[in-house]
């Protein structure tokens, strides 16, 4: 008992309630999105239509990136002028956690050999409906080129569906050079994940935390795959990232008004700081970059559920409703 009004009295004092710990947030946040105005503004050069890319695609310094989990749909038709990188380049895998950030000199080793440069302006897409390419922006950003980056609204999927060209030749790329400025404050670690938790339960956290999963899972009614307990974490909200563009089909992005009422129905209001989590750091990196772009400041769990459940001490809860159901049917059955 005594801990846990310490951990309150730490997460309600004012040098804690800016941002997470002082120590690895705010930097970036001041950074970032220091303003008068704390409403949040959307940052419209995170997002190019297909039509704006094929009008551009011979500017200079522009560099169309295309992230694969391996090269088929890349070898079968893309962007031309597109230059590919495998999934795998950008996340490694752990026994306690999977799609991890390499090293910063590896990731560096990476962009570097397509050609990326301080002058570079890179256009993101993928085949998945935005995830990998929302992966790729977060990797980025955590480099500091995120002001460099945007997303193709739609992908291949919006590309290919309108019949614009595509070609299966691939570029010759000069290796090119550039000086990370790495932003670890976008990071949320497990331990930082559980104080948030913990003053979100309390009601006293600025900090609105985006559960990016299947509402299903979120809920409890499933499990997460290969996860061994249902439920989220404590004081998130579900916010399914699917439920941020149009469909499968056709995944571009809604308006921005459209997407301003899911977060903020998710409990993210305009001053609050986004924190996003999933199965392991792939379907946070869209709502990530959603947040982002609607200009909220935002940061993610990279660990999401995966490690979280790994971590001694740490559980995930069910939903209320859930909870009660459950409750009713086994009572039921204790009657019989």
């Amino acid at each position: 008992m005594l801990e846990k009004e310490a951990m309150l009295r730490e997460m309600t004092s004012k040098a804690a309630l800016p941002l997470i710990g002082a120590a690895v947030l705010s930097t970036a946040f001041q950074r970032v999105y220091a303003q008068d105005d704390p409403r949040p503004t959307v940052r419209t050069e995170m997002l190019v239509s297909t039509t704006w890319l094929q009008q551009h695609l011979n500017d200079h310094d522009l560099i169309v990136v295309y992230i694969g989990r391996d090269r088929s749909q890349f070898d079968s038709g893309h962007i031309p002028g597109s230059r590919f990188v495998r999934l795998d380049e950008l996340v490694e895998q752990h026994k306690d956690s999977l799609n991890e950030l390499p090293s910063v000199e590896d990731l560096q080793a990476t962009f570097e050999s397509l050609g990326v440069s301080q002058q570079s302006r890179l256009i993101l897409a993928d085949d998945t409906g935005g995830v990998l390419a929302a992966r790729a922006f977060f990797t980025l950003d955590y480099l500091g080129l995120g002001d460099h980056a945007a997303l193709l609204d739609g992908g291949m999927k919006t590309w290919k569906a309108e019949l614009r060209r595509t070609s299966k030749e691939e570029p010759l790329v000069a290796r090119a050079e550039f000086i990370p400025h790495v932003h670890r404050d976008i990071l949320v670690s497990t331990a930082q994940m559980r104080r948030l938790s913990f003053g979100a339960g309390k009601g006293v956290s600025d900090y609105a935390l985006l559960d990016a999963r299947p509402v299903a899972e979120h809920t409890g009614i499933v499990n997460s795959e290969s996860i061994s307990q249902s439920g989220h974490i404590a004081g998130s909200r579900s916010l399914y990232w699917k439920r941020l563009i149009r469909s499968d089909a056709d995944p571009q992005l809604l308006s921005p008004e459209e997407l301003q009422q899911r977060f903020q129905d998710a409990g993210a209001g305009s001053s609050r700081t986004v924190v996003t989590y999933c199965r392991t750091g792939m379907q946070s990196s869209f709502t990530y970059f959603v947040a982002r772009y609607l200009g909220y400041r935002a940061a993610m769990y990279d660990g999401s559920i995966y490690e979280w459940v790994r971590t001694a001490g740490n559980i995930l809860v069910r939903s209320p409703a859930l909870q009660r159901a459950t409750a009713t049917h086994q009572q039921k059955h204790l009657t019989r």
